[in-house]
């Protein structure tokens, strides 16, 4: 028999409690569960709720959608870049694309102050390529940063693609024989540019002239071996220091440069111009923490940039004019508008020298022409004005003798000082000059200017004038305190040529006698001395004595700084009289200049002793002049044609800068 079943064993303990499903359905089957349960809790809901949901989930099925589009047209576009950047590698040593996009003139703080709103001006670089490719995805370090530096380098050659567009909107030919408009696409706002610039003054280019002869060939050939000098050793300086092989800086401004541009033009140097115009452009800003003295830096930059604007008609040197014109305004803040000696460029501060509160008379009286010339260019009057309220209060003054002035005027107080000591040399010279050339340069129609320097030349005649022995040569001394000196500047050699443009332009004719005397004293000046060329100083003997001649030289006086004063005079004096006397005059000087001056490795040096032509002292010292004035008067000395530069268009700053003569609109 078998024994009977044991019973079941109890159930487990659990700790929680089973449920079981009433829908006979196992647990696997969960969607059709959740299918159900979410359709019952759809039914639950009012028709307000249901309506709800509706519209929020067409709404957002919408935005989904669109947002679908648009994200698959992006990459579609980027993977239609990405090959074609696979295709074709761009060339980083090629050439830059032959119409690059023009940047519109960013708005800077010196157009706020008036001053022109051009870009700045970085210097060009060097490396050419193409735009860089499209990167879709994140570069390397050294990737990154070499595309960063491209894309520097092609903001700075863009800005340079803006300035010489909009500093030379025509294309020059050489020596300005023929001017073409430019044919560009402006925008609106180059296009007002445009529309100010006709309103200046059009530029009277200089006409191509008949080939040099022999002795304008041997001028070229100077200044060709002056330039080799500078253009080695002292390239974007201020001078050439010839003997060292190095530079001096005085303004840090490219003194010599700037101030031979037009006489490069003049003796028809287009390779040397190009490069020094290049220069100018890339190199020459004004933006600088720098004093310039308000004189010498009018008659040589401003007065060259003016200059080389009419020869050329090139706005760039225009350009070039307003910015500098407007950074030395601040000379003339002073109690009495005096203008200070020294102006900051940079940072707009002016002052005195620091040995004194004195300006000298030459300084504020010669720097009308210029600022004139610059307030008809731009139609701002503030330039002339400016230096008009000089030239009424010097004219009002007390203390002159018989229209002679004194050296000295004080910035505060507005009169004269050192009272009693009147000459024609250092400190006085051009304010004589420039009473006649600003006659001139308005179409002779201030009478005021023509007043003064008519009594000026009759105060010389009267207290100055004397002549030497043996040869009673007439020359110009000075006046001490009611003492007389038989003391001559070589500077003073700027008078024969004053006098004899003056009569001339219609002045009585016994100033050019006066004008041919004092060209005879000034030749000798030079001819009795042993190298042949003029010192510093000369003293003349007024007494007979026997075995004397009528110059003398002092030790301290005896150098000589390579300066244009007779070589400007002889050329007025050919000019005004078409004696080829002083051309021959005029071609010995330069034969001394060659002999005792020049340096062999290029250049041209100021020496120390004339009356020594065995060891004249080479003085290692270039002057700007030289280029500017010396060669350039010589130049046009040698020129048989009298409308190259005629005196009947142009009138000659006192750095042999020509600007034009007004005429009538």
């Amino acid at each position: 028999m078998y024994p009977p079943p044991l019973p079941p064993p109890p159930p487990p303990h659990r700790d929680f409690i089973s449920v079981t499903l009433s829908l006979g359905e196992s647990y696997d089957n969960s969607k059709g569960w959740r299918r159900r349960s979410c359709w019952r809790k759809w039914k639950q809901l009012s028709r307000l709720q249901r309506n709800v949901v509706i519209l929020l989930s067409a709404f957002l099925f919408i935005c989904g959608f669109l947002s679908y589009m648009n994200t698959a047209d992006h990459w579609k576009a980027l993977s239609g870049r990405s090959s074609e950047n696979q295709k074709v590698q761009p060339d980083f040593s090629g050439p830059k694309p032959a119409n690059p996009p023009v940047l519109p003139a960013p708005h800077t703080a010196g157009a706020a102050q008036g001053f022109p709103e051009i870009p700045p001006q970085k210097p060009r670089k060097h490396s050419r390529r193409g735009p860089p490719s499209l990167q879709i995805r994140a570069p390397d370090k050294d990737v990154k940063d070499g595309i960063q530096d491209l894309a520097e380098q092609e903001r700075e050659e863009l800005s340079i693609t803006y300035r010489e567009e909009n500093m030379r909107r025509t294309v020059i030919s050489w020596r300005g024989a023929v001017i073409e408009h430019e044919l560009v696409t402006e925008s609106p706002s180059r296009r007002a540019d445009v529309h100010t610039q006709r309103l200046v003054p059009e530029a009277r280019t200089l006409k191509v002239s008949a080939p040099p002869n022999k002795r304008q060939k041997a001028v070229v050939d100077a200044f060709r071996h002056a330039w080799k000098g500078y253009r080695k050793y002292a390239w974007g300086h201020d001078e050439l220091r010839p003997l060292s092989k190095s530079f001096g800086e005085w303004f840090g401004l490219g003194l010599t440069l700037v101030d031979a541009l037009d006489t490069m033009w003049i003796l028809g140097l287009k390779k040397e111009f190009e490069e020094a115009r290049k220069w100018v452009l890339q190199k020459l800003q004004f933006q600088k923490d720098v004093d310039v003295n308000l004189f010498e830096s009018t008659i040589r930059i401003l007065g060259g940039l003016l200059s080389t604007y009419h020869l050329t008609g090139d706005s760039l040197f225009l350009e070039k004019a307003k910015d500098f014109g407007h950074r030395l305004m601040p000379a003339f803040r002073t109690p009495s508008k005096i203008p200070y000696s020294d102006v900051n460029i940079g940072t707009g501060n002016a002052h005195p020298p620091r040995w004194t509160s004195d300006s000298t008379v030459a300084e504020v009286t010669s720097i009308q022409l210029e600022f004139r010339e610059l307030s008809r260019l731009t139609g701002n009057e503030k330039f002339q004005e400016a230096v008009a309220e000089v030239t009424r209060c010097v004219h009002s003054l007390s203390g002159k003798k018989d229209g002679l002035v004194p050296m000295f005027i004080n910035t505060h107080s507005g009169h004269f000082t050192h009272l009693g000591v009147y000459t024609l040399g250092a400190r006085a010279d051009s304010y004589y000059e420039y009473l006649l050339k600003q006659w001139i340069q308005g179409g002779k129609k201030e009478t005021q200017l023509l007043e003064d320097y008519v009594e000026a030349i009759e105060g010389v005649k009267k207290h100055l004038l004397h002549s030497s022995e043996p040869s009673k040569l007439t020359f110009v001394g000075e006046l001490a305190h009611g003492r007389f000196s038989a003391k001559m500047d070589h500077l003073v050699c700027f008078l024969p040529g004053t006098l004899a443009l003056g009569a001339h332009h219609g002045l009585p004719a016994e100033h050019m006698d006066l004008a041919k005397a004092l060209m005879e004293t000034c030749y000798q000046m030079n001819r009795q001395m042993k190298t042949g060329l003029s010192p510093e100083i000369a003293h003349f003997n007024v007494v007979p004595q026997e075995g004397h001649q009528d110059v003398e030289v002092k030790p301290a006086d005896r150098h000589n700084l390579l300066r244009p004063e007779t070589v400007e005079s002889l050329f007025y004096l050919h000019r005004c009289t078409g004696d080829s006397k002083y051309q021959d005059w005029g071609w010995e000087i330069l034969q001394s200049f060659n002999t005792y001056t020049r340096v062999p490795t290029g250049g041209y040096s100021s020496i120390n002793n004339v009356q020594d032509p065995q060891n004249p002292g080479p003085r290692d010292k270039m002057e700007s002049f030289f280029l500017g004035e010396t060669l350039k008067y010589l130049y046009l000395l040698f020129s048989d044609d009298a409308d190259l530069l005629s005196v009947d268009a142009y009138v000659f700053n006192t750095e042999a800068h020509p600007l034009p003569i007004w005429t009538p609109s």
